[in-house]
């Protein structure tokens, strides 16, 4: 009890709700707290809030009701102090510019000196096994490419927190599974960073996860709390393991609910 009392929360959501000018109820009494080092994923049916949720956690739609916390702070401060990185499904990637200045532009719009998001980009773009194609354009770049920089560019401000919405949702399987390996990896070497993940794939969700949070059709609720008790690093081995499709179950009966 002790050591999970020393255990940072990254967010706190106390009856979180988000309603639209137009009355649509997009979230509503949302409550969840996330620990550092936590993998948690969302997963639930189109249009139950979980892109909403993220908007709010990065401060870029204001809540309408209840509380939300960020490191502590409100979702703007939290923003502006480079705790937080966001990962879209889309890559982003500006087409005119190398992945080496992708990856930099959020270090260059920070006014960090040329030197230093050269060495910071270098790394985050080492981390994702892109670096014999720093210097290449996206459109010389495969879809799994484009996103592993997309990725690097996250990565690239040492983020606290990292929001990850459907990410690997446009790629075939065997890169997604690969993806899904390498993320892994990468988080595992960081682990007080907290990393949020929106699919529509139990089987996804139930391989990466610390947490899955199954959330109610529109308005978005958190349904069910689910526990992936199986220790990392996690393999390939896992998916076919009886723990995997034990999970996978909990969560399918979740979201029938």
């Amino acid at each position: 009890m002790e050591a999970m009392a020393n255990v940072k929360e990254r967010v706190r959501m106390e009856r979180l709700s988000k309603v639209y000018p137009n009355g649509t109820v997009a979230v509503q009494d949302v409550n969840l707290s996330i620990r550092e080092g936590e993998f948690l994923s969302f997963v639930g049916p189109s249009g139950c809030g979980k892109s909403t949720i993220f908007k709010m956690i990065t401060g870029l739609s204001g809540a309408t009701g209840g509380k939300l916390e960020v490191m502590g702070t409100s979702p703007k401060q939290a923003r502006k102090q480079s705790d937080t990185a966001f990962v879209f499904q889309d890559h982003t990637l500006l087409p005119w510019s190398s992945v080496l200045d992708n990856v930099a532009l959020p270090l260059a719009l920070r006014g960090v000196s040329r030197q230093e998001r050269t060495r910071e980009a270098e790394r985050a773009i080492e981390l994702v096994g892109l670096k014999e194609h720093a210097r290449s354009m996206p459109r010389q770049l495969s879809g799994g490419m484009k996103m592993r920089a997309s990725i690097a560019r996250a990565l690239v401000s040492r983020p606290k927190l990292l929001l990850m919405d459907e990410p690997f949702g446009a790629l075939d399987e065997i890169t997604r599974q690969t993806l899904q390996l390498e993320l892994l990896d990468i988080w595992s070497r960081d682990r007080e960073m907290t990393v949020l993940f929106v699919t529509h794939n139990v089987f996804e969700a139930v391989f990466l996860s610390t947490r899955i949070a199954v959330m109610t059709p529109r308005p978005g609720k958190v349904a069910s709390l689910i526990d992936v008790p199986v220790p990392f690093p996690r393999d390939d081995s896992f998916r076919s393991a009886p723990e995997f499709g034990r999970i996978v179950r909990s969560v399918s009966d979740a979201l029938k609910h």
